[in-house]
């Protein structure tokens, strides 16, 4: 029987499935990749918000890391939740002494605004964990908090690109889904040179938990399968586009992206159209 591709997310966990951890492995499995974990912090979190949050010691992280890629091997690593300047160092020598395309997720916010990344850590993101990254997928707010550089409209994104690059990644996906204007997302991904503009229709749908770390497995899993990244990062958008679309309610705050929308055409039970 032929293996599949095996990707490896270093990230948090969510115990609310929408984000993190679960979202990764979820989006690994819909995309047709073997996923598999090195959790870096355990969260109480919900629909509402996290509740608390519990940073794994790094040599648990590193441990973890070294027993997936020393036996079984990736050809993928995907970086989520990274709170500490000390983890963040950890994470960016071992992906940078790993000979595989990395994803990394610069994480700052959770979805609905509580902290997850330490103020102290900053510069280790910049200085550590860009440089070893093949593309990295900061949202707005994440490139304000690293660069400085307010997006204010599309036009903005070409210098929030230029300063994320700066920094030293390959490539950078600036996901302008957060600008408010427009009847369509658009983000811009770049290596300072080529230029891809990557355009969907905004969809009218609150429950968008999990999105970004959605976006960056996806991408991850697209080049663990041997696409470049052009063609990664679009097919992820087309994607999480769809998982946004299907998006549903759970819990009294907002809901995820359904992971499994191209999986499954069947109404789930409760729902007005089951």
């Amino acid at each position: 029987m032929s293996v599949p591709p095996r990707v490896l997310t270093v990230a948090g966990s969510d115990s609310g499935g929408g984000a993190g951890i679960q979202a990764d492995l979820k989006t690994m499995l819909a995309l047709g990749v073997h996923g598999m974990s090195v959790v870096t912090a355990v969260t109480a979190q919900n629909s509402l918000g996290v509740q608390g949050a519990w940073e794994l010691p790094v040599e648990a992280v590193r441990a973890q890391y070294r027993s997936v890629v020393d036996d079984i091997g990736v050809q993928a690593v995907k970086t989520g939740m990274l709170s500490s300047a000390e983890l963040v160092e950890a994470v960016a020598e071992l992906i940078g002494g790993t000979d595989v395309p990395a994803v990394v997720d610069p994480v700052g916010v959770s979805k609905h605004g509580d902290p997850l990344l330490a103020a102290s850590a900053l510069d280790s993101v910049r200085t550590k964990l860009l440089p070893a990254a093949t593309v990295a997928t900061p949202n707005l707010d994440e490139v304000a908090q690293l660069t400085g550089v307010r997006v204010e409209s599309e036009a903005d994104l070409r210098e929030a690109a230029a300063a994320v690059l700066a920094y030293g990644p390959r490539w950078v996906l600036v996901k302008g889904g957060h600008l408010a204007a427009g009847s369509e997302a658009v983000d811009l991904l770049t290596d300072g040179s080529e230029e891809r503009w990557l355009r969907a229709p905004r969809h009218d749908n609150r429950h968008t938990h999990g999105t970004g770390c959605t976006l960056a497995s996806a991408i991850a899993s697209q080049l663990a399968k041997g696409q470049s990244v052009p063609e990664a990062v679009a097919a992820a958008k087309r994607y999480v586009t769809g998982a946004i679309a299907a998006g549903f309610a759970l819990g009294g705050g907002i809901g995820p992206v359904d992971h499994g929308w191209a999986l499954s055409r069947e109404p789930r039970r409760g729902s007005p159209s089951a």
